[in-house]
């Protein structure tokens, strides 16, 4: 992002206060997205700012051409095409997930669903073909199936994939490792609360 941005805006006679009253942000936010200083936005975002510069959204992530009609056989960018990358997810130990975006990824799920990616720490999933440095794909929904596979969230702020089981009040977090150190986590829900963030549907590989 950059000055594109800003000529594009300028091109149709837009302040900066203008486009942050239609995209819903601060003045400030715009001028660091126009700056180059904050490099991803969120997908909201970006369909919000693609239509207060009446462009197409490839437009704001990449810098191309402005105009609406693409190349044949091109696909366009939209919510259906990719998913964010959010932080990172430990696969291990719980630890806290955060939420901002580091990357928009493509997906091949056109169903709908809200879906975002997330990293992969540690080794507590390795058996199951998860490493570290691998990105899973999620879709958000509040319950799985009991042995699904789930991004699920741990007294507030912990995320942590695992195989999901719930018996009674009991939630059991099971992993799937090589390393024998790694065991069923089992969480009492009456003194400690547990939130299912997403089903995990893809592993996607990344070699380094």
């Amino acid at each position: 992002m950059g000055n594109y941005l800003a000529d594009r805006r300028k091109a149709l006679g837009l302040t900066q206060k203008e486009i942050a009253e239609l995209v819903d942000v601060s003045e400030a936010t715009v001028s660091r997205w126009e700056s180059g200083e904050i490099a991803n936005m969120r997908r909201d975002r970006i369909a919000a700012y693609a239509k207060a510069l009446k462009t197409t959204p490839s437009f704001i992530m990449t810098g191309g051409s402005a105009d609406k009609e693409l190349p044949a056989g091109a696909t366009p960018y939209n919510a259906q095409n990719v998913a964010p990358l959010l932080g990172t997810v430990r696969a291990g130990m719980p630890m806290y997930a955060e939420e901002n975006i580091e990357d928009y990824i493509s997906i091949r799920q056109t169903d709908g669903a809200k879906y975002f990616w997330l990293n992969i720490r540690g080794d507590s999933m390795n058996a199951a073909g998860m490493d570290e440095g691998d990105q899973i794909l999620v879709r958000e929904q509040p319950e799985v199936e009991n042995g699904q596979l789930a991004v699920v969230m741990v007294n507030g702020n912990e995320a942590t994939v695992k195989y999901f089981r719930r018996e009674g009040d009991l939630v059991i977090l099971t992993p799937k490792s090589f390393n024998p150190v790694h065991q069923p986590q089992i969480y009492d829900l009456k003194r400690v609360p547990v939130r299912i963030a997403g089903l995990v549907v893809e592993c996607r590989k990344v070699f380094r």
